[in-house]
């Protein structure tokens, strides 16, 4: 007899299982980054990082992708956690500056709240479902972590201002597409059907402005210190 695994509940033992197995590969990642020592170790470690990245994530989205699973509202790469890890590939094997931005301001922001206040509704662990979700989520925070925390690479004001014109137009193209297609893509047209942060900012469509002013000024502050620590580190020394 076939036992079906129960619903996944936010906090559950799953839930901090998948939250301490982040920790725990964030931190590994952090002490692996800074043991590679020279130019071209850092290339290398980070492009073994990009495959396994590839490699663990495109068959999912392709999984998604097949006629017994697909569904508009869900199938398709649209979500900005969808783009995160496209981004996080390219800047793993590129180190290219806006790949760069896209992965750190979209992961240590929108990726970590998904994963503190995951939008999951289903059987609980081992469901393929539940894998899918903080796998994705996972990897791209401790991609974004690898590259900041591990090579030292340094966003700036110029990463920010990209981030939010990216951000921005992702946003006014998916409005013009959840109402044409009947989807909620970065539910832009109503909020999820759990609790999370939208909840405290009001209907629609206030919460797109406040939740966009937020994060713009929440990653002001996560640019600032690293503006400050790159221009000490190009001062005379004495």
């Amino acid at each position: 007899m076939t036992v079906l695994a129960a619903d996944f509940t936010p906090f559950g033992p799953s839930h901090w299982g998948a939250l301490a197995v982040f920790a725990l590969g964030a931190a590994a990642l952090v002490v692996f980054g800074r043991g590679l020592a020279t130019e071209s170790a850092r290339l290398r470690g980070s492009r073994i990082l990009a495959v396994l990245l590839l490699v663990f994530h495109l068959p999912m989205q392709l999984y998604v992708l097949l006629p017994s699973e697909f569904g508009i509202g869900h199938s398709l790469p649209f979500q900005l956690s969808d783009l995160a890890w496209i981004a996080a590939v390219i800047a793993l094997w590129t180190h290219a500056r806006w790949a760069l931005a896209l992965t750190y301001y979209w992961n240590l922001t929108l990726t970590v709240q998904a994963l503190v206040t995951p939008v999951l509704r289903g059987p609980d662990f081992p469901d393929f479902g539940f894998l899918m979700f903080f796998s994705q989520h996972i990897f791209e925070v401790w991609a974004a972590v690898f590259l900041i925390w591990g090579l030292r690479l340094r966003p700036d004001w110029w990463s920010y201002r990209l981030t939010l014109v990216v951000t921005a137009t992702w946003a006014v193209v998916m409005s013009v597409f959840n109402p044409l297609a009947g989807t909620n893509y970065g539910f832009l047209s109503e909020k999820p059907p759990v609790g999370t942060l939208l909840d405290q900012m009001g209907g629609w469509p206030w919460y797109l402005f406040l939740g966009y002013a937020l994060l713009s000024g929440a990653w002001a502050l996560m640019t600032w210190p690293w503006v400050v620590i790159t221009a000490r580190s190009r001062q005379p020394a004495g």
